[in-house]
Formats: structure tokens, C-alpha cells, sequence
């Protein structure tokens, strides 16, 4: 439904941000690329810190528990990596009720995966009920947009960024390839999801100003009555976005994994765990890497979603922190589209490293008697099935 508000409804109150009650349980959930990773980090660092002021961070001596939100959203993990189980689930509920009366905070992007009421309802009950204030970051589409194909790509997406977003913002009923990224991002649906559960006035909607890269810091500070400044960016090369010729070479790859029938396990291990994640921390984007550019269509179509989002969320009566009308933003940096993705010599080696020593830390137990057949009378399909089921059976034997 469409309600109407004032453009300072829209607009929101950022420069009073009022601490909330001691005890409260600040619960932030996401939604995915909306400085989650971040703050995250920070929150994780400055623990000890915190506790010091009051304030716990329940998950431990984990940074980010995400294998215990899936499980509570009954989501499996990404592609390869063992379920999650109730039992993630459980310990954390333990760590949070260790924490007694002091405030706590908990962030996870993935509560935002809660599918209904229901999944959320329990979430909060058991988070401490009416001790649960919700937290929601929220970004423009256009910002979003680019960072969640390429992270898609990191977990087997085989589309290309346009025919994706034909797929997003053209194709109804707008579920394929990926049904979460709507369920995520329709910012307005999930605001409302979780007010509905827990109460609007335990709802708070922050919208990150790109142009103040610690202003989420800040917020967060001041609702948990922290001191300004103790939350700091902690540097994280493994959170970095892909470059275009990156995210291509993937791409790529994902195809032929897939064409070949190799065990999602091996792409956890070798894929994403090893030659992305090694390439990410060794390799630094230059100012000549192409950047995942979104076309003019696209970026109109989500200023128009941005726009109708905001003016749902400011009617809602849930409290707002930032400018509401920057969801609408139109972002006018320059598109990558035609340009050849080229990736360089350096970034190439650093994966591929990273894959074959992802493969060597999966030592070999049993070696399998060899065959009269050589190499050079194989496919090169078969090959790679070959090579795929040998480092699965290594990666099981381990």
C-alpha cells in the first residue's frame, strides 16, 4: 500500500540519536551490502572495550555468527560449505543469556533471510523478547545491486551482470536467478516483516550516507551509549568487491565447473575458500581495474523502487536515523558496459596459486592404483571430473 509522509519523514532525524535502555538487545539485521561486514569488524575488535562500557557482543571470540543465523532461518550455508545446524543456534542463544542484564549487540546479515512471521517471531522471542530493538542498514539499489551480483558469482552464479538485471527489474514475477536478492532488498517488505513481529517502536532504519564512510559507526555508538570514536574500520582485504575482469573469470569458471558435474564441496575448498579468497587478500585493484559499471535503464529502475521503498518505510512509524530520499538516489558514475574485461597477469596467478594450495592442505591418505590409460588419450572433460572427485575424496579422507 502506498501511505504519505512529509519530506521530513523522509528525511529522518540523524542528529538525535538517543542511547537505548540499558539491557536492550540490539539486534542488526543486514540486509546483505549495507555496511554490515564493516561494522561487524569493528563491533569484533572493540569488544573488550565495550564490555568495559556495559555493553557485551555475545557471539565470542566469533566476528560474525553466521553459521548460527542460518541455522535459525533454516538456510544452508553457501555453496559447498557444511549445514549449519541447530546447534550453532543454541550455543549462541547460550551466549546471550551468559550476558545477563547488560546491553548486547548482534549483527548478521542473514537474519534478513528469515522467510515469515513465524521464523522471526521465535528469533526475537528467544533474543530476549521485548529486550529486542531491531536494527536496519539500508543502502540505495543502485549501490547494492553490483556488490550482490558479484557476490552471487562467488557463490556459483553463472549469469552475465546485464542479463541478470533484465532477469531483477524485467522478468516478472522477478524470482530467477536468485529468489533472496528481492526478499533482501525490497527494503520496504522487510522493514515491515520485522515491525510487525516486534513492534514498530522496536524498530530503527539507519540510511547509510556513502558520503560518510564512519557515520554507521557513530549510530551505533550512540544507541549503545558508547564513547564517540571507540569504533574504528578494521581493514579487510577479504571483504573486498571483485573487480569486473575478476568477477568474469569466475563467471567463467563457474560455467565450466558446472558443465563438468564437479562436487559443490570441491568448489567451496578449491574455488571460493582458495583462488578467490587468495587473490582478494594478495592482489589490490589498481586504478586502471574496470569497476562492475550498472546501465542507465537499471539505475533508473532502482531509483523508482528506491523512491517507493522510502515513502512506504517513512508511514510506517518505525524510528529513521538518516535521509530517507537517498534510497532514491541516482548514481551517475560512469558504466563499465563495453568495456573488455581484461584481468591481469598477477591477479590470474594469485588464484590459481590459491587453488592449488588449497588442493596441497588436503594431504593424500590412500593413492589409488594407476591406470594403463595416459594422460594424453583422456578428455580434457574427463580430466577435470577426474581431478574434481580426487580432491573431493581427499577433502573427505581429511
Amino acid at each position: 500500500m502506498e501511505t504519505d509522509c512529509t519530506r521530513d519523514e523522509l528525511r529522518g532525524n540523524a542528529a538525535a540519536v538517543a542511547s537505548l535502555p540499558t539491557g536492550t538487545r540490539l539486534l542488526h539485521i543486514g540486509p546483505h551490502k549495507t555496511g554490515t561486514t564493516s561494522i561487524q569488524g569493528a563491533l569484533f575488535a572493540a569488544r573488550d572495550e565495550m564490555a568495559r562500557h556495559g555493553v557485551a557482543w555475545p557471539a565470542g571470540a566469533t566476528r560474525h555468527p553466521m553459521e548460527a543465523v542460518l541455522a535459525a532461518c533454516a538456510r544452508t550455508g553457501m555453496m559447498g560449505d557444511t549445514a549449519p545446524t541447530e546447534r550453532h543456534w543454541q550455543r549462541l542463544l547460550e551466549q546471550v543469556r551468559a550476558t545477563g542484564g547488560r546491553t548486547g549487540v548482534i549483527s548478521s546479515e542473514f537474519f534478513a533471510d528469515a522467510p515469515d512471521d513465524e521464523t522471526i517471531g521465535r528469533i526475537v522471542e528467544q533474543l530476549g523478547g521485548d529486550r529486542v530493538h531491531v536494527l536496519v542498514t539500508l543502502r540505495p539499489l543502485a549501490r547494492i545491486m553490483p556488490s550482490q551480483w558479484q557476490q552471487y558469482v562467488q557463490n556459483g552464479l553463472r549469469m552475465g551482470y546485464e542479463d541478470w538485471l533484465v532477469h531483477l527489474l524485467r522478468k516478472p514475477p522477478y524470482e530467477k536467478p536468485n529468489p533472496s536478492f528481492w526478499h533482501r532488498h525490497r527494503h520496504d517488505r522487510l522493514v515491515e516483516r520485522w515491525a510487525r513481529v516486534a513492534g514498530a517502536e522496536r524498530v530503527t532504519v539507519v540510511v547509510v550516507d556513502g558520503t560518510d564512510r564512519e557515520g554507521l559507526m557513530r549510530t551505533f555508538e550512540a544507541l549503545l551509549g558508547l564513547p564517540k570514536g571507540l569504533l574504528r574500520p578494521v581493514p579487510d582485504a577479504a571483504n573486498r568487491s571483485l573487480t569486473l575482469a575478476e568477477t568474469e573469470m569466475l563467471r567463467n569458471l563457474n560455467k565450466e565447473f558446472r558443465a563438468n558435474e564437479l562436487p559443490p564441496e570441491l568448489y567451496s575448498q578449491l574455488v571460493r575458500n582458495g583462488a578467490v579468497m587468495h587473490m582478494k587478500n594478495t592482489c589490490t585493484p589498481g586504478p586502471g581495474d574496470v569497476k562492475i559499471g550498472t546501465p542507465r535503464w537499471a539505475v533508473e529502475a532502482a531509483a523508482a523502487i528506491g523512491a517507493e521503498m522510502a515513502e512506504r518505510v517513512g508511514g510506517m512509524g518505525v524510528g529513521v536515523l538518516g535521509d530517507l530520499r537517498l534510497l532514491s538516489a541516482v548514481d551517475r558514475a560512469g558504466s563499465g558496459a563495453g568495456v573488455e574485461p581484461r584481468i591481469s597477469a598477477e591477479a590470474a596467478a594469485q588464484a590459481l596459486y590459491g587453488a592449488l594450495a588449497a588442493a596441497a592442505a588436503a594431504p593424500v591418505r590412500h593413492t589409488a592404483p594407476a591406470r594403463s590409460r595416459t594422460v594424453h588419450q583422456t578428455s580434457s572433460g574427463e580430466l577435470v571430473r577426474v581431478l574434481g572427485h580426487r580432491c573431493l575424496k581427499r577433502l573427505r579422507l581429511r
